[in-house]
């Protein structure tokens, strides 16, 4: 299975809405930037990372890809992606201006390609080519209802329909007002709206500093916050410890992690109680399962977030034994093979093999961008 070229793309998607925002971001599209990857034998491989739809940083990956991975990669045996990830990540020369950033996004979506490759070259699902399901179902957690741009009512609608018509009992609400007050008035009402056996977990998509998280938790502390993800600036380890120790809310977060090494750091100043790894964010495939075996051997939850909109962790948590949740977000699902699909709050498992990550060609005819 050798590798005959590496070729990238990038893809602007548009949202389920016009544009959202959280604390800290506004979008109107959903960047999906990677790569093919072509061998020999005519298999295709797909892998991608997520951004803002941003196109100068976006072929800033795209050039990675071209000019620095794909030499390193063409003449290569796709199949030893183990091997191949240690070429990448520890090049000398991409090591002395990377291991974060550009290139590990870069690294990600190579990453991502080869696992897809080497699965379908099996002819399995990626779940079941790393060993197999061991679990009957992970459950969803709907987002896209509680993007902090939504006004009070459309808030209110989109958790009563995930909820009561799409089977959800899973909720995720943005935080991050200027005034928590709003925020704590907002959770409030839907907490009234779905009632008090659906799971509701909080983001504030790193907004506050300490002393407001410690306050906007005290005045939460009867809504039953399932999780307060990314509460402080992504990282600050010796904050987020302390808040941990101040609140009985649990602290989540990851997705702006970039390396095992990260991980680490948190979870061993006991700053984390969900994993949040990222294949988009990380090294792709080979680095979360490093993050999410170092999460379960501390027996800490992992609940990936959802950077490439799960197509690819929706096969990691039905293999790994530490995850149970998984995000739902559907803003690009329409545009791959196998998309993901959500029944009754439960996630369906992809039967097609590989990653679930083959794009449609109208997809890319439709919202390819050049990468320069």
């Amino acid at each position: 299975m050798k590798i005959a070229s590496v070729e990238p793309f990038i893809l602007h998607l548009p949202l389920t809405s016009e544009s959202i925002s959280d604390s800290t971001h506004s979008i109107t599209h959903w960047g999906v930037v990677g790569t093919k990857i072509v061998t020999t034998d005519g298999l295709v491989g797909y892998g991608f990372t997520g951004t803002h739809a941003h196109l100068p940083s976006d072929r800033l990956i795209t050039a990675c890809i071209r000019d620095c991975y794909a030499p390193l990669l063409v003449g290569e045996d796709a199949s030893d992606h183990a091997r191949l990830w240690t070429k990448l990540a520890r090049n000398p020369a991409l090591q002395w201006v990377g291991r974060a950033g550009i290139t590990h996004l870069a690294l990600a979506a190579v990453d991502v390609a080869l696992w897809d490759l080497a699965a379908k070259k099996a002819g399995r699902p990626l779940w079941a080519y790393l060993g197999g399901a061991r679990t009957k179902g992970v459950e969803a957690y709907n987002t896209d209802i509680g993007w902090l741009s939504f006004r009070l009512e459309t808030l209110l609608a989109g958790a009563a329909k995930a909820v009561e018509a799409d089977g959800f009992t899973r909720l995720k609400i943005k935080v991050g007002h200027d005034d928590p007050n709003t925020d704590i008035a907002r959770l409030a009402a839907v907490r009234k709206r779905v009632g008090p056996a659906v799971r509701i977990a909080i983001d504030g998509n790193g907004k506050w500093d300490l002393a407001t998280c410690q306050r906007f938790c005290a005045q939460a502390r009867d809504l039953d916050i399932y999780w307060f993800e990314e509460p402080l600036w992504y990282d600050d380890v010796a904050g987020h410890a302390a808040l941990a120790r101040s609140t009985a809310i649990p602290i989540a977060l990851g997705e702006q992690l970039y390396t095992a090494d990260a991980f680490s750091a948190f979870i061993g100043a006991g700053a984390v109680a969900y994993v949040q790894p990222d294949v988009t964010r990380l090294g792709g495939v080979t680095e979360y399962i490093q993050v999410a075996d170092l999460a379960h051997a501390h027996r800490l939850p992992v609940v990936p977030h959802a950077g490439e909109m799960s197509q690819v962790h929706v096969h990691l948590s039905y293999w790994h034994p530490a995850s149970t949740i998984l995000e739902y977000i559907p803003w690009i699902k329409d545009h791959f093979e196998e998309p993901i699909q959500v029944r009754d709050g439960v996630y369906r498992r992809p039967e097609l093999p590989g990653a679930s990550t083959t794009i449609l060609e109208e997809s890319f005819t439709r919202f390819g961008k050049s990468i320069g």
